[in-house]
């Protein structure tokens, strides 16, 4: 085999165990937001072509990724099955063994040469699986390594996850920022990520009426009941007065 088609059908193998693991990781529908017979499969899957092809970085990255993210499943859902934000999530239940083995298959492949997608995308789980507590996630590093990203596997997906690294960072109108483009991108209008996205960086602006509304959207366009359940939960507190605004609400009336 020629070894232009060898690396076409490696990359090709990459994305489809990619593939897996997302849609084990954050099922794209259903009553579960994650089915762990795929995670497991993908990380399976992806220590078989590692073994196969161990001078191959990308695919020890891909590897990397898959152990990180699979790392949190155990915090990701609480005892109903609803959906628990990484910043709420209870960082003792991580799978400290696994991140401990992906945190090594990146020190060995990133030092040896070009780095590609794969072990960005692990490194900046690894940013994540390093802070102690949500407050501690260097969040200017992961903007860096999403920017990176950018460069060298522009995809929509990425930039919303960069403008959340960018709105913690920077603050979340340079965050907003970033996403504006993607509201003519006709490939987004149904996808419920840009609205949610913007509601989280819209909350966290204090504009409540515009987040409540951006997340009620993006909940109509979830098919994941886990993340509809999530979305719409966020949406209602987003609209519900602040105990400033009531306090200001009872000045007004007392003063009438």
């Amino acid at each position: 085999m020629a070894a232009a088609e060898r690396t076409a059908r490696l990359s090709a193998v990459r994305h489809v165990l990619y593939l897996v693991l997302n849609e084990g990781y954050a099922a794209s529908g259903g009553d579960r937001l994650v089915d762990v017979s795929l995670t497991d499969e993908a990380v399976r899957l992806c220590r078989l072509l590692r073994e196969r092809v161990p001078e191959d970085d990308e695919t020890a990255g891909l590897l990397a990724l898959a152990l990180l993210t699979t790392a949190r499943t155990p915090a990701r859902t609480d005892a109903s099955g609803d959906l628990v934000r990484l910043a709420d999530q209870d960082r003792a239940l991580w799978d400290r063994e696994r991140i401990a083995e992906g945190v090594a298959l990146l020190e060995e492949a990133l030092p040896r040469g070009r780095v590609g997608r794969f072990q960005l995308e692990a490194s900046i789980a690894a940013v994540h699986a390093d802070a102690a507590s949500a407050a501690d996630t260097d969040w200017q590093q992961v903007a860096v390594l999403y920017a990176m990203l950018d460069r060298v596997a522009p995809s929509p997906a990425v930039t919303l996850s960069r403008a959340v690294a960018v709105g913690m960072s920077e603050g979340p109108l340079a965050g907003l920022a970033l996403t504006d483009p993607l509201l003519e991108d006709r490939s987004m209008r149904r996808h419920h990520r840009l609205p949610a996205v913007r509601a989280h960086l819209l909350e966290m602006a204090g504009r409540r009426e515009e987040a409540a509304l951006a997340y009620a959207t993006a909940a109509a366009l979830a098919t994941s009941i886990p993340e509809q359940r999530y979305l719409n939960s966020r949406a209602s507190s987003s609209s519900r007065p602040t105990p400033v605004s009531v306090a200001r609400r009872s000045r007004a009336r007392d003063t009438t």
